[in-house]
């Protein structure tokens, strides 16, 4: 394989002490009118899928045909806002056109950027198309410079999203040492795993979210009213079991409670809780992270517009005043409203054993 990157452009340390650059706000769209909502409430970019496993949010009823992308991308052009279309799950050897198909179709729409995580459809991608732009996805679980700078040499990545199980001064030495340009996860729920290496959901319903794209199809979850409480199953495994005064969350392995050992029943994975990086801001930008992203294509109209507009007040606020910044108390309520679980979490951004 060639490089088709034919010179080396300043690195991200030159570029910060240049000018601070204001991250883009990139937002969910699970829907059209989720796309809407993310653009009149001050997205940069959004971010969504076709309805097919070619997308790591292949749940029922969500994304998009092809009319309704082609009116999402005409209605966020006319507002100047970018689209970026997510091929982020890994293509199988039965029927590897699906993949192939769904970035043809990208190109011929005129999308921005494509987010993938396979090598063999960045190739693709590089030949046929080489003036698509192309994004890394966490799918593609690069943790270290050296990784994103392969797939840059080799594809021409342009950015790289960062899987969320990095410590912010992990986050800077990558920054320090690749020219790729770094996003981040900001708001939304969280992944324990290294994104594009989970198998958990396979050993239950049969079906990874790295070749299916979806960790717990709707198929396999079960909801049952029991003398105990409410109970959520999938695949045919208990996950949780809620009291009346509980709110219920959608069944992952990861963020189901469990009886280990003699000790009671608890969330021995991970807890309920949203990342939520709005007291970082300041460091963010000033280590030079270019794009901050918000989880939730799965996610409610309600809550793509309420997330958004408070991250584009943050931003905007922390932008003209960097030093004075300090995160809202109406913004943290704000967002609490739409956090799993109602709580919030900096995740492994904040390591003070470290």
């Amino acid at each position: 394989m060639s490089s088709r990157m034919t010179y080396s452009p300043p690195s991200s340390a030159e570029l910060r002490q240049a000018s601070p650059i204001q991250p883009d706000l990139v937002c969910p769209a699970g829907s059209l009118p989720a796309l809407k909502a993310a653009v009149d409430n001050g997205a940069n970019c959004v971010y969504l899928g076709l309805r097919d496993a070619t997308n790591a949010r292949n749940f029922a009823g969500l994304n998009f045909g092809e009319p309704a992308i082609a009116d999402g991308i005409r209605y966020a052009h006319e507002r100047g806002c970018k689209v970026f279309l997510a091929l982020n799950t890994y293509p199988q050897a039965a029927n590897p056109g699906l993949w192939r198909a769904a970035l043809d179709q990208a190109a011929n729409l005129g999308v921005d950027a494509v987010i993938l995580a396979d090598p063999g459809l960045m190739q693709y991608a590089a030949s046929r198309y080489p003036a698509l732009r192309l994004h890394l996805s966490v799918q593609g679980s690069a943790t270290n410079y050296e990784a994103i700078n392969f797939y840059r040499e080799q594809f021409g990545i342009v950015r790289a999203v960062l899987p969320r199980v990095l410590s912010l001064d992990q986050v800077r030495q990558v920054i320090d040492k690749t020219p790729v340009e770094i996003e981040v996860f900001g708001f939304g729920s969280l992944c324990v795993m290294v994104e594009g290496r989970c198998a958990l959901s396979s050993y239950v319903t049969g079906e990874s979210p790295n070749t299916h794209g979806v960790c717990s199809p709707a198929k396999s979850v079960r909801w049952q009213e029991t003398p105990q409480g409410l109970e959520s199953r999938l695949g045919g495994v208990l996950i949780d079991r809620y009291t009346v005064a509980e709110n219920a969350g959608y069944p992952t392995l990861c963020k189901g409670r469990f009886d280990v050992g003699d000790d009671k029943s608890y969330y021995a994975i991970e807890e309920p809780a949203s990342l939520n990086t709005l007291e970082l801001l300041p460091q963010l930008m000033k280590m030079g992270v270019r794009a901050i992203k918000i989880e939730g294509r799965q996610r409610s109209l309600a809550y793509v517009a309420q997330v958004t507009r408070v991250w584009r007040e943050a931003i905007d606020h922390c932008a003209a005043n960097p030093h004075r910044y300090a995160p809202k108390t109406s913004w943290m309520a704000s967002l609490d409203q739409v956090a799993e679980g109602q709580q919030h979490t900096l995740g492994a951004y904040h390591r003070p054993w470290k």
